[in-house]
């Protein structure tokens, strides 16, 4: 099963704490907009996500349709497809994405522990 493009989304305090921080351990940002309180940041294959007050714990996330670049792949299983899967091997879907629809769609598991998983496809 090929989630996409792996990144963790970390609930934090101050934005400007956090992105100052990051980039002192060789993080840059690539993505998002600090100006809404979230920006994505990468340090060679490792991205992370910071998010101010935005939601309670942080988040796993699993982006179908991107690689660790957020370049659109050719190939990838849709959103919908994994969901299908999941709940093929009897794991609850905490938030389901709409299987009627095509495109952007996204899908929340846990984990045994209460880990909280997002697969978010943004195309």
């Amino acid at each position: 099963m090929n989630l996409g493009a792996f990144s963790v989304s970390l609930k934090v305090k101050d934005i400007n704490t956090s992105k100052t921080f990051y980039e002192n351990l060789g993080f840059q940002a690539m993505g998002g907009d600090i100006t809404q309180n979230w920006l994505i940041m990468k340090n060679d294959n490792c991205i992370i996500g910071l998010f101010q007050g935005m939601f309670e714990n942080n988040i796993l996330t699993f982006n179908p349709g991107w690689n660790s670049n957020a370049e659109n792949l050719e190939a990838f299983t849709d959103v919908r497809e994994l969901q299908k899967q999941l709940q093929e091997k009897g794991i609850k879907i905490l938030q389901e994405a709409d299987e009627t629809t095509e495109g952007p769609a996204y899908f929340t598991i846990e984990d045994p522990d209460g880990n909280q998983i997002l697969l978010d496809q943004h195309r």
